[in-house]
C-alpha cells in the first residue's frame, strides 16, 4: 500500500483509517493495540503550531468513503465541536496518512473527516478537563458517532485508551496567532489540566420543521425500543423540532440504542454532547 502515486496515497490512507476506527466496535472486525512497552507520555510534547501550506494529498473538495459523502472544509477558522473521540495505534503506526506523512502513534496527531489537512486543534476531555494539542493530518474516523480518531499517546495522555472512546470538546488553533511559550518548548508536555465540564450526551434521531412529524417519530421510537427519555425539543435558533433520547449515561449506551433504530430500519441516529 506504500504507492508513490499521489490518488493511491490518499485511497490507501482513507482505508487505513478507515480501518482504524472500526477496532473500537463491540463487534470488532480489525483489532488493533498499544504499544507492547510502557511509554512515559509525560514526556511527549504537545504538537506545535505552525503556519503550514496545505498538503497536497487528502484535500479534495469531497470524498467518498464506505458510501458516505465528506467534504472538506475551505478553513479551520473557528472551528470548534464537541463529539466522541476514539484513537488508532500500532495497527497502523508506520503507514501513510492521507497527507502523506507517515503515522507515529507516538506523536500528537489525529484523524478528522473534514477539516483541512493540516489543522491545529486543541482537545479537551470533557469528564476530566485534560487537554492537548495535536496535529490533523489524517482522514477518520469513519464510524458514525465518532468525531475526531487520535494518535495512541494523544488518547493516553487525555486518558481514553483502556475506555477505547472520550468525550471531548474540539478548538482549531490559527498557528498566526499563537504563541509558544519558549521556556517550555523542550521540557517534557506538561498535563493541561482544568475542572471538568458539564455536559449531556444525547443520541439524536431526527430534526423536523414540523411538529407533527417530529412526535410521529417519537412515537415510534418509544414503541420500538420501550424507553421513555425521548423528547421532541424545539430549536428556536434553528426552527426544528430535534427528537432526542437521553441523556445517557456513557458512549457504549448510545451506540447499541443507535445500532437498534438503524437495524430496524427508523431512523439514522448520531451523538450529540450539549
Amino acid at each position: 500500500m506504500k504507492s508513490n502515486h499521489p490518488l493511491l496515497i490518499l485511497v490507501s490512507a482513507l482505508f487505513i483509517s478507515a480501518c482504524g476506527t472500526l477496532r473500537n466496535d463491540r463487534y470488532q472486525i480489525y483489532q488493533d493495540r498499544a504499544p507492547d512497552r510502557n511509554i512515559d507520555t509525560r514526556q511527549i510534547p504537545d504538537a506545535i503550531p505552525r503556519n503550514e501550506p496545505r498538503s497536497k494529498y487528502g484535500n479534495p473538495s469531497s470524498y467518498r468513503v464506505n458510501g458516505h459523502t465528506y467534504r472538506v472544509m475551505k478553513s479551520s477558522l473557528g472551528y470548534h465541536a464537541r463529539g466522541v473521540a476514539s484513537w488508532y495505534g500500532e495497527k497502523f503506526h508506520g503507514h501513510r496518512t492521507a497527507s502523506g506523512e507517515i503515522y507515529n502513534m507516538y506523536a500528537m496527531t489525529a484523524a478528522h473527516k473534514e477539516l483541512p489537512l493540516p489543522t491545529w486543534v486543541r482537545v479537551t476531555r470533557l469528564d476530566n478537563g485534560r487537554s492537548v494539542i495535536v496535529k490533523v493530518n489524517d482522514r477518520g474516523p469513519f464510524h458514525d458517532n465518532r468525531i475526531i480518531d487520535l494518535s495512541w499517546a494523544a488518547a493516553k495522555k487525555l486518558g481514553i485508551t483502556a475506555s477505547g472512546t472520550g468525550i471531548v470538546e474540539i478548538q482549531a488553533i490559527d498557528p498566526r496567532h499563537y504563541q509558544a511559550n519558549p521556556a517550555k518548548v523542550n521540557k517534557p508536555a506538561e498535563r493541561l489540566t482544568t475542572p471538568a465540564l458539564q455536559y449531556h450526551l444525547y443520541l439524536q434521531a431526527g430534526a423536523f420543521i414540523s411538529r407533527n412529524n417530529a412526535q410521529r417519530l417519537l412515537h415510534r421510537l418509544q414503541a420500538a425500543l420501550q424507553i421513555q427519555n425521548i423528547r421532541a425539543v424545539y430549536s428556536a435558533d434553528k426552527h426544528l423540532y430535534r427528537v432526542r433520547i437521553g441523556p445517557l449515561t456513557n458512549v457504549d449506551e448510545a451506540d447499541r440504542l443507535a445500532r437498534q433504530i438503524s437495524h430496524r430500519g427508523l431512523a439514522q441516529p448520531h451523538i450529540v454532547i450539549d
